[in-house]
């Protein structure tokens, strides 16, 4: 009979702690999820306000008012924050977004364009490239939110029908908006230091002549994910939008494009 009552009293106890951790678990997925929405509608507010003006006026403005628009925003930004290079935006699209650089390419993984700590970062150019030489590769990085906020919506270019509808990037300064024309979508990775004949796209940020332009041309469409019949010439400017992409280990999503003149 005793061994009867100890044999019970442990699997209450069993029980017990049983119910506890689950209710641990519980409290923390809740928690968990309820500190995704906060953010999650935290950021989509802080640039929802951001876009609003223009937004509005794009519905009644003829193009080229709404091109100007944007060039006033990144002026205006700028006394914010002189961090602010432009603005990058696609059509139809969520990739509607302020575009910040530093010399450090951590810091905006990390914050928002008002400087403030968050996990969505903000839609950085590489400190190594500049947006304003003729003959540089502005590889431009932003996140691939699951809510699809940033830069998720360059996973869609996998799909060359979504390539076909929304072929053109749009990208204003202070000075100008301008538009690329998408030339090439792929996948590929970060790779380490000493793995050896590799296409390592993110190195290439200023072009000194054609071999090298062509180079990195080439090396983009022999892994293409398909044929959108265009290509670039050196002299174009070009510019590479990067997110993560989660098919293989340090994955990535490429979306290459060139300056229309």
């Amino acid at each position: 009979m005793r061994k009867e009552k100890t044999t019970s009293k442990k699997n209450k106890k069993i029980k017990i702690i049983l119910v506890i951790l689950l209710s641990i678990c519980f409290i923390c997925a809740i928690s968990y999820l309820v500190i995704y929405f906060i953010n999650s509608n935290k950021n989509k507010s802080l640039y929802d306000d951001l876009q609003q003006d223009i937004i509005t006026d794009e519905t009644t403005n003829e193009l080229a008012q709404v091109n100007n628009q944007f060039v006033d925003k990144v002026k205006e930004l700028q006394q914010e924050n002189t961090d602010i290079k432009g603005w990058v935006r696609i059509d139809d699209t969520k990739i509607n977004y302020p575009l910040l650089q530093t010399t450090n390419n951590d810091y905006y993984l990390t914050h928002n364009y008002k400087k403030e700590k968050s996990s969505y970062g903000s839609i950085f150019i590489n400190s190594n490239c500049d947006i304003k030489n003729e003959n540089a590769n502005v590889i431009i990085y932003g996140h691939d939110m699951q809510d699809g906020q940033m830069f998720k919506d360059l996973l869609k270019y996998k799909d060359k029908k979504f390539y076909e509808q929304h072929p053109i990037i749009r990208i204003a300064t202070e000075e100008i908006e301008q538009e690329y024309e998408i030339i090439v979508a792929f996948k590929s990775k970060i790779f380490y230091q000493d793995e050896k004949n590799v296409f390592r796209f993110y190195s290439y940020f200023d072009f000194k002549n054609e071999k090298q332009y062509n180079e990195y041309i080439n090396n983009c469409k022999k892994i293409q994910l398909y044929d959108t019949g265009k290509t670039a010439n050196y002299g174009e400017q070009l510019i590479t939008l990067v997110t993560c992409e989660y098919s293989q280990e340090n994955g990535r999503m490429v979306v290459v494009a060139k300056k229309v003149k």
